[in-house]
Order: structure tokens, then sequence, then C-alpha cells
């Protein structure tokens, strides 16, 4: 029997999702751009709560594929802000998998995600301050 990793999460479980046949490259691992594409989706949720409102990626800062991802694992978002400008912010995103939906929980690709917050006409907008969010946004600190 396998043992779980030791080392925890940082951040808030922000989605979840079961990787699926579909989203296989070549060799029959889940491709990195499916994983990428669901930790911006991730960070996204958690920069727009952040803000109030619109926002977009404009960089991801940073990335490394730790370990692959394979059909039938879980893989579990957490994110967290790490950094805030007066437009911007870094999101950490941190993605884990539970193997084959029940077994070993094991950490496999971390990130970093830059937003920027604009409003309707996809200007950059001031982001609130702490005493204007809603106490669920401020628990992702």
């Amino acid at each position: 029997m396998q043992e779980e990793t030791q080392e925890e999460h940082l951040g808030k479980l922000t989605t979840r999702t079961l990787a699926m046949p579909a989203d296989t490259n070549a060799a029959g691992d889940i491709f990195g751009g499916w994983v990428l594409s669901q930790m911006d989706i991730a960070a996204g949720i958690c920069a727009g709560q952040r803000a109030q409102g619109r926002v977009v990626t404009v960089s991801v800062e940073s990335m490394s594929f730790i370990r692959p991802v394979y059909v039938g694992d879980i893989l579990g978002l957490y994110t967290r802000v790490v950094k805030l400008g007066r437009t911007s912010m870094v999101i950490n995103v941190e993605a884990w998998v539970r193997r084959d939906r029940i077994g070993l929980r094991e950490k496999v690709t971390q990130g970093q995600f830059k937003f920027v917050a604009i409003d309707d006409k996809g200007v950059p907008m001031p982001l609130p301050s702490e005493d204007e969010l809603p106490d669920y946004v401020l628990e992702n600190f």
C-alpha cells in the first residue's frame, strides 16, 4: 500500500474535476495543457472573488509540472492570493490528485498566475480594499 504525501496543500479548495480519457496526450497521460487550463480557471475564480468583478489573466509567472496526472485521477485545485497591486494580483495554484478516485493523494503541479481587475470596458480598475470584501473572500488570504 502506498503512503500519502505528507506535504499539505496551501490555499482553499477552489475546483475539483475528474481526469477523463478525452484529456490525454499521445502517450496516454493527461495533457499538460488541460491541467494548465484547469489551474487558470481556478485562479480566475479566486481572482474574481478578490476583485469582486471581472478579471483577466495577464501572465503565468511560474509553472512546475511535478508528477503526471492519469485518467481516473480526481484533480483538486487550491488557490490563494499571494501578492496584491493596485489593479493586479498574483494567485498561487496547487494541483493535487487523488489517484484513481480513491488512492494516493499527491501534489502534481504548482504555478502562479497574474490577473488584472477590469471594468465593463476592459479598462484596469483598482482592487477593493479588504474592509470592502465579504467574509468568504477574506478566508483566502
